[in-house]
């Protein structure tokens, strides 16, 4: 069984909240560090994974952004076209 330390624990909390989108400076504040690199360069472990999921996520947001403005260029239909029988 590996030995795992509170310290460890901190390092993967620090990981987990930084994976999951947590503001760096929140992040910094309650992991109780007065230096914003102490919390992203020691106890925030990202590897290559990590970055191909952001790429990915960045891409879906792209294209969801050219979806919306495509949507708004269609011209949508007006009550004119339509006529009261």
């Amino acid at each position: 069984m590996p030995n795992i330390t509170p310290n460890i624990c901190r390092h993967t909390y620090c990981s987990n909240m930084a994976k999951s989108g947590m503001n760096p400076k929140t992040l910094q504040y309650l992991m109780g560090h007065s230096d914003i690199g102490v919390t992203l360069n020691t106890y925030t472990h990202l590897g290559l994974e990590d970055a191909t999921d952001e790429l990915k996520r960045m891409e879906e947001l792209e294209n969801a952004r050219k979806e919306l403005e495509k949507n708004k260029e269609e011209k949508h239909v007006s009550q004119k076209m339509f006529r009261a029988i």
